[in-house]
């Protein structure tokens, strides 16, 4: 792994400025469309049944929990990062900024898991979108390979995971608060 990523590093440094700039900015830049798309969905899903828009709302849920637990790896594992001591596109992360499993891969995933959970048809524009995101993280030198595949295996299956078993406790108290609200375009005491 470490001759990949060498050789991804190296790749990285020939490439244009403005790809580099893109890879370091996009990597934070894409948590904000995935947040943007928690909110689209959560708009769309305002009219539909109570579990759908639980589903909806606990999404985010099930990204902190994943990035919870890709913390708690990274405390166990203490696996030094790739970029100690040579030039990389971005700066190396100061010491004790752990490497695996990638944080960035493991909330790019999870964001994506959790969306498509709610909204099947945003897969073909959220996975690509992880992945790239997951990508640039060796791209920019600042993780290994296998921190990258590790988060994004461990968000995209822990993320939906966490926010289907929150589901039928959040289902109840969307449909009490739900006509106090609002939401659903129905009239307080409206059938839902």
């Amino acid at each position: 792994m470490d001759r990949l990523y060498r050789d991804i590093a190296d790749f990285a440094l020939t490439t244009p400025g403005w790809l580099r700039t893109f890879a370091e900015i996009g990597t934070d830049a894409g948590l904000f469309v995935f947040a943007a798309l928690f909110v689209a969905c959560w708009w769309r899903s305002r009219r539909a049944s109570a579990r759908e828009l639980a589903i909806g709302l606990v999404g985010p849920v099930g990204v902190v929990a994943a990035y919870v637990v890709s913390e708690i790896v990274k405390l166990l594992v203490r696996e030094e990062r790739p970029c100690r001591g040579i030039i990389t596109v971005a700066a190396c992360p100061p010491p004790g900024d752990w490497s695996f499993p990638s944080n960035h891969s493991v909330v790019a995933a999870g964001a994506a898991g959790a969306l498509i959970l709610a909204w099947r048809a945003l897969a073909w524009v959220v996975l690509p979108l992880a992945a790239i995101m997951a990508f640039s993280r060796v791209f920019v030198g600042a993780h290994y390979p296998h921190d990258v595949a590790a988060g994004f295996a461990l968000g995209l299956v822990l993320a939906p995971l966490v926010a289907m078993l929150c589901v039928g406790a959040v289902t109840p108290l969307v449909k009490l608060v739900r006509p106090r609200l609002r939401l659903s375009g129905e009239p307080v005491g409206g059938r839902h």
